[in-house]
């Protein structure tokens, strides 16, 4: 996991590459973020609602934001 994932997150889903996103949620060692993103996907391709869309959308990116912004735990 680390900075790197959100970083790759956030590209994918402001270019809108689900394909790519989808390979992370696989590979991603942050449970909550695998997560995010499969909710997401699921409501972008299932969702009939396009407010659950919008909101599964900025649901991801807020924690992309806050998991970027938070302080990295550093073991010695």
């Amino acid at each position: 996991m680390g900075i790197p994932d959100y970083d790759k997150a956030l590209y994918f889903t402001m270019w809108q590459q689900w394909d790519d996103l989808l390979v992370l949620m696989v590979r991603t060692n942050d449970d909550f973020l695998a997560k995010k993103i499969e909710s997401f996907l699921h409501a972008f391709r299932y969702g009939r609602n396009k407010q659950q869309v919008i909101t599964m959308h900025e649901d991801l990116l807020h924690y992309i934001d806050h998991a970027m912004s938070a302080d990295p735990v550093v073991v010695m």
